[in-house]
């Protein structure tokens, strides 16, 4: 413990300072054994900002712009915090669905990071924003301990003020731009992907999909049954041609990513147009 108070001292000197953020991960790293670690402030309306992170071992460039793009909407962590509001100190199956490692977006994301665990702090910060502090162990088999656990929520409330002193949310002059709420606008993305092709029941079944759902807890959640849950996957797929739930994510993803001024309503719409000829 006494390391970690001397990191914890030089934390407290390193608000509102560039390293505030390296200086963090050192702090906790101190308290319990981390392999990797990446630091997320979502603003009240804006896209993530990556404020820290490490590129795995045995990878040439981190995964994070496709993230910050649009994927982060899927992830556990941000549903927590922006549609729950659920603050605090989590493990990665404290959030997610039953069957959610067998997801894509797990497979794309937690596995291409090398995560065996994950525990992660929601800190609030402003009136819809969030910090998100997301710790990795890496080994094979590597799990964080219950007292792994304990260890760093005892140390949150120290933690959340100085991240909240470090990222407070400073008034700055009106622009145009600021009205748009760039978070909402991907939340509204998701809830209407496939609209424009797919029934009600169908479009629901493909956003649990997408979340990490099972066919079992799809199922549980829609009070139907599991051979009506992939009768309606069947229809959705064929419909958005589509053979897996790989291709279902990349849809999405690229149908997001390709949308630019999005001003709402189902993203393939766009997407699935045919380019038009040159004059």
């Amino acid at each position: 413990m006494s390391s970690y108070n001397e990191q914890l001292a030089l934390l407290i000197t390193r608000v509102g300072q560039t390293d505030f953020a390296s200086q963090l991960v050192t702090t906790l790293k101190s308290l319990v054994p981390i392999d990797d670690a990446t630091v997320l402030v979502y603003p009240d309306t804006d896209l993530p900002v990556v404020e820290y992170f490490e590129v795995p071992a045995g990878l040439d460039r981190s995964t994070l712009d496709v993230f910050v793009a649009g994927a982060f909407v899927l992830d556990p962590y941000y549903q927590a915090a922006s549609r729950d509001r659920r603050f605090g100190v989590f493990r990665l199956r404290d959030l997610a669905p039953r069957g959610f490692r067998d997801s894509e977006y797990y497979k794309a994301w937690y596995r291409n990071c090398g995560y065996q665990d994950e525990c992660g702090y929601l800190l609030p910060n402003g009136a819809t924003g969030f910090i998100n502090i997301a710790l990795g162990r890496t080994g094979d088999n590597s799990r964080f301990t219950p007292q792994q656990v304990k260890a760093l929520a005892t140390v949150r409330p120290v933690i959340e003020v100085l991240c909240q002193q470090h990222w407070q949310v400073r008034p700055a002059a009106a622009r145009p731009e600021d009205n748009v709420n760039l978070r909402e606008q991907l939340n509204t993305a998701l809830n209407q992907f496939g609209s424009s092709l797919l029934t009600e029941r169908e479009a629901q079944v493909i956003n649990l999909v997408l979340h990490g759902h099972s066919t079992k807890t799809l199922a549980e959640k829609l009070s139907i049954s599991v051979e009506t849950v992939k009768l309606h996957r069947k229809h959705a797929y064929a419909k958005l041609e589509v053979g897996s739930q790989a291709e279902l994510f990349y849809l999405f993803l690229d149908s997001l990513m390709s949308a630019g001024d999005y001003a709402g309503g189902d993203t393939l719409v766009a997407y699935l147009q045919p380019p038009q000829a040159a004059p």
